[in-house]
């Protein structure tokens, strides 16, 4: 792609290539045009997506700390940011990269798959009023296929992988065990390729990635692979949906 100034009403050229048509039948349907103003359309009516049957994590202790943060791989990261900014106990969710280095972490150098990013989201949340092992539970039962192997979705790639980068060693015990009991539990018929890799550092993506799903929700890589996320998320854990995301920018 040819890259943007990093102003929040840019629309990148990425993801036009796979789901467009689908997408732009939707929009059709909704009455909207998939590039529009900086005034923020409502989202189409979407059905939900895959729902995965992920039990609750045995191993999820308690914690009283009054914030914590969470990174999450899970493929394109508007979506992965769009479905945490909706769930309730998180204060903030910014897309960015981790698993390199902060010299090369930008959106052309990572997009190339050499530089060890994955794309990724930085959570932030009270762990008083949702637990790590929640977060881990909503990620793999609506945001991420685990058994795909550097691909989500339409994109393929080492920065599309699904890894979780612990920041804390509970955090780490808890992720490991986990997948672990997930892979027993055989929730998915193929096996777990999802890693716990280590922490070596989360950087923000360009300021036009943030908050994309919430600004541009007629988009139609949006439309097609990522507000079923959102829907998913409304549907099968109703009690954790916010419906008013937290951005990272003011919206609107």
């Amino acid at each position: 792609m040819q890259k943007k100034d990093a102003v929040l009403t840019d629309s990148p050229k990425r993801h036009l290539g796979v789901g467009i048509a689908a997408g732009l039948l939707l929009l059709g349907a909704a009455g909207m045009m998939a590039t529009r103003s900086p005034a923020i359309a409502p989202a189409p009516k979407v059905d939900a997506g895959t729902i995965a049957r992920a039990p609750a994590p045995a191993v999820d202790p308690a914690d009283t700390a009054p914030t914590r943060t969470a990174i999450f791989a899970g493929g394109c990261f508007w979506g992965v940011q769009g479905v945490f900014q909706h769930v309730e106990g998180v204060t903030g969710a910014v897309s960015g990269y981790s698993g390199g280095t902060k010299a090369n972490a930008d959106y052309d150098a990572v997009g190339s798959g050499t530089t060890g990013h994955a794309e990724a989201v930085q959570v932030t949340y009270d762990p008083r009023k949702v637990s790590y092992g929640t977060l881990l539970r909503i990620f793999f039962s609506v945001v991420a296929d685990p058994t795909t192997l550097n691909r989500q979705g339409p994109d393929r790639g080492t920065q599309y992988r699904t890894a979780i980068f612990p920041t804390t060693p509970a955090q780490k015990q808890i992720a490991t065990a986990y997948i672990a009991q997930l892979g027993a539990a055989k929730v998915w018929k193929a096996p777990i390729v999802t890693k716990v890799e280590p922490n070596k550092g989360f950087f923000p993506a360009e300021k036009y990635h943030q908050d994309f799903l919430t600004r541009k929700p007629d988009y139609p890589y949006i439309v097609y692979n990522d507000l079923p996320k959102v829907e998913a998320l409304r549907t099968a854990f109703p009690q954790h949906f916010r419906k008013t995301a937290v951005t990272v920018y003011k919206i609107g």
